[in-house]
């Protein structure tokens, strides 16, 4: 009996993936996409295994190798692909090492600003009255004010540091998922399920995690998806102005940052090719997310 509960659940599962994948799919771009982005997370994964050099060992960085232009040798022989940077390192090196921190930083803040979103948007729903009134005008009044702007004053409060930059991104994301999840949250919170959990006494907690958050994931997905997009430029937008990561942990707007004052010399490639790095990976995460949201909206469903 159990093996056949078990079997049932595992083909429900199959035919749940199937169809998820089917209904994704149905756009060819955002196939091509998702494609993209898989190659460039298991670049940035594996970059120390699959980077022709480290370019931050200084053994094997050299001044004689600088400013480099792409496809030239160096005077052991060595092509460098993508050219070097004003240290003598390897851009496309460089690059793989910066799409790995950049990442980080975007998947990171986007996961902690999810559960912390999630967190006051779905009790704020649940709850309701004065603590729901309390939390929604903070949202607001946290939207009000340009990401940017907000991420800033954190960083010239609190210093550079990849710590202080996810925190940074947390407190200037965690309003758009608060905002998401309560708006799931209170269809879910009016429905027969939800007061048949209450009639069997069960925790309010209980009942927010196992009950209402399920429910909430999709569209949270959908934001999350976007939002780590977003993560994404902001974070090399606070880099590329000196107030993001520090030069120890270069990310792409570090790079970019770091090449800017050659592009007038010509050595366009030390900061065009990190930026095309940098618009690929948001593009191909923004149309990975649209399809979602097309996916999960129930208007567009046929």
């Amino acid at each position: 009996m159990k093996s056949k509960i078990f079997n049932n659940k595992t083909k429900h599962k199959h035919e749940l993936l199937y169809k998820i994948w089917s209904d994704f799919s149905e756009n060819k771009i955002a196939v091509v996409a998702l494609c993209i982005f898989l190659v460039i997370l298991f670049v940035a994964v594996f970059a120390s295994l699959i980077s022709p050099t480290d370019p931050y060992d200084l053994s094997t960085v050299t001044i004689m190798n600088a400013r480099l232009a792409p496809m030239e040798e160096d005077f052991s022989g060595t092509i460098y692909w993508l050219g070097t940077d004003g240290a003598g390192r390897d851009m496309l090196s460089a690059i793989f090492y910066g799409l790995r921190i950049s990442l980080s930083v975007g998947v990171l803040s986007g996961m902690f600003a999810l559960i912390v979103g999630a967190f006051f948007g779905i009790s704020a729903a649940y709850f309701g009255g004065r603590y729901e009134t309390i939390v929604m005008r903070i949202v607001d009044i946290q939207l009000s004010f340009p990401s940017i702007l907000v991420a800033l004053i954190i960083l010239a409060a609190f210093g550079k540091g990849i710590e202080k930059t996810i925190l940074a991104l947390v407190l200037v994301q965690w309003a758009y998922y608060a905002r998401t999840a309560r708006a799931s949250a209170l269809v879910e919170s009016r429905k027969e399920y939800v007061d048949a959990a209450r009639c069997l006494s069960l925790g309010n907690l209980r009942i927010m995690l196992n009950h209402i958050l399920p429910n909430c994931i999709p569209p949270l997905i959908v934001v999350g998806t976007l939002q780590t997009a977003h993560a994404i430029s902001l974070e090399a937008t606070l880099s590329f102005l000196g107030l993001g990561l520090p030069q120890t942990k270069p990310s792409l707007g570090l790079l970019i940052g770091n090449g800017f004052e050659f592009v007038h010399t010509g050595d366009y490639w030390i900061s065009i090719f990190p930026g095309i790095a940098l618009l690929i990976t948001i593009v191909s995460i923004n149309l990975v997310g649209d399809q979602l949201r097309d996916m999960f909206n129930p208007r567009l469903k046929k």
